[in-house]
């Protein structure tokens, strides 16, 4: 009998759950605003997912690609420019929430510490948070830098799951090393989703799924 995979690649969504993440993201997606103190958040009314991950990971990418809008989410030209917590919502839907980016940024010290400091009071003190996908690019693996944030995700008690980004831009053989690299670190996190979910952006791998995952989250 073979023995399943810790933290298997989450399956195709089945017919229902497949619709439900068509709809919500067939309604329009609107920036709702940017957040850099956390009394300025929008009232937790409903549920809320976030993004995370280290700059250049991909994250602009990931929620245009859910969205379908090319220039919702946008990409600084500078790694970790981005120094907002950014909200968007679908009509009836979800927030979507796209986390700054850490592990490197192009700006002072000061402000670094400073929002780096709001991203870990969002992510410790957020009640209408679900779930936080964590994402990895796919040809690097799981670093330090995401050990840090998946260790104050334990801590919070928030179930994170890893989102793999890229995954068009590395070999057969070279994802299998990823994949179990990423699995060998999940197993230390008890907020850890049991499942993974590999994407390419570019070529709209995976993004079907991530789809179905928001849409039928309760």
């Amino acid at each position: 009998m073979t023995t399943p995979l810790p933290f298997p690649e989450a399956d195709t969504p089945d017919t229902t759950a497949r619709e439900a993440g068509r709809l919500l993201f067939a309604a329009p997606t609107e920036f709702v605003k940017g957040v850099v103190a956390m009394d300025g958040l929008p009232p937790d009314d409903r549920l809320e997912v976030c993004f995370a991950g280290r700059s250049n990971v991909g994250k602009s990418s990931l929620i245009n690609a859910l969205t379908g809008r090319k220039g919702l989410a946008r990409a600084s030209n500078t790694p970790g420019r981005t120094q907002e917590i950014n909200f968007f919502t679908t009509t009836g839907g979800p927030y979507l929430v796209d986390l700054p980016g850490y592990g490197f940024a192009n700006a002072p010290v000061k402000v670094v510490e400073k929002w780096q400091r709001l991203l870990k009071a969002y992510l410790a003190g957020r009640a209408s948070l679900r779930r936080a996908f964590v994402l990895i690019d796919a040809r690097h693996g799981v670093k330090a830098v995401d050990e840090e944030i998946m260790a104050l995700l334990d801590r919070a008690a928030v179930t994170f799951q890893v989102v793999l980004t890229k995954a068009d831009k590395i070999k057969t053989d070279e994802r299998a090393r990823v994949l179990d690299q990423v699995r060998a670190a999940l197993a230390k996190h008890p907020a850890a989703y049991p499942e993974l979910v590999v994407t390419s952006s570019e070529k709209g791998d995976g993004i079907e799924t991530l789809r179905a995952l928001i849409a039928t989250l309760e």
